[in-house]
């Protein structure tokens, strides 16, 4: 909390080092699983991306501790239908407010929606966009590509983070979707609350649901 959001991109602009790591936690038992989860690591460099608000929890312990070992995890996904489905892959925590928002709006329209929390983008690279290799331990863990696209095929994706987009990039690169989008941070400025933020950066319920049906 407090960090200009830039430096996320910082960080995530070395994750394809082999042994950094960008964590994600979307809820309490998350931020919890990703404590757990780095001070049993060796040799890797990890930063956690969390705030410190109240938050919904979205996930049982056995999901958080999924989503950190993995890579992601889907918290909402839709009744079966016929409409449209949109994916949104979502790095933070405080950002799945206006994302749950947006979800509400698009199933009254008639669309499906699956929310996905990217967690651990680092395993959702592929073996040979990280050099994992020239590591002193070596970590050659990724999501293969039938969970990935069990997680994150649709008619659509929206990336949608909070803060830095560049952690969604191996989204992004193995996503099959035909259309997709990306939101993220923009610019600072002093506003009186979080929702103030991220509408004066353009993430807002309405926004996301607009762009989702126009996707589509």
């Amino acid at each position: 909390t407090h960090q200009r959001p830039e430096i996320e991109n910082y960080i995530g602009g070395q994750v394809r080092n082999g042994n950094v790591y960008l964590l994600y936690p979307a809820d309490a038992n998350m931020m919890q699983a990703a404590y757990g989860w780095a001070v049993a690591q060796q040799n890797k460099c990890i930063s956690i991306v969390a705030s410190k608000s109240a938050l919904p929890v979205y996930t049982t312990p056995e999901q958080a501790q999924q989503a950190i070992d993995e890579g992601a995890v889907s918290l909402h996904e839709s009744a079966s239908g016929d409409g449209p489905l949109t994916v949104f892959a979502v790095t933070g925590d405080m950002v799945f407010l206006p994302v749950f928002e947006a979800k509400d709006q698009l199933e009254a329209a008639g669309h499906r929606v699956r929310i996905v929390a990217v967690a651990n983008p680092r395993r959702l690279y592929r073996p040979g966009d990280v050099a994992w290799q020239h590591s002193s331990e070596a970590d050659d863990r990724f999501m293969d590509d039938a969970q990935f696209s069990e997680l994150f095929d649709g008619d659509a994706l929206i990336a949608v983070s909070g803060g830095g987009t560049v952690a969604l990039e191996p989204v992004l690169l193995r996503s099959k979707a035909a259309a997709r989008d990306l939101f993220g941070w923009q610019r600072g400025e002093t506003t009186a609350s979080p929702a103030e933020i991220m509408a004066y950066n353009g993430i807002t319920a309405d926004a996301l649901a607009q762009r989702a049906q126009a996707l589509v």
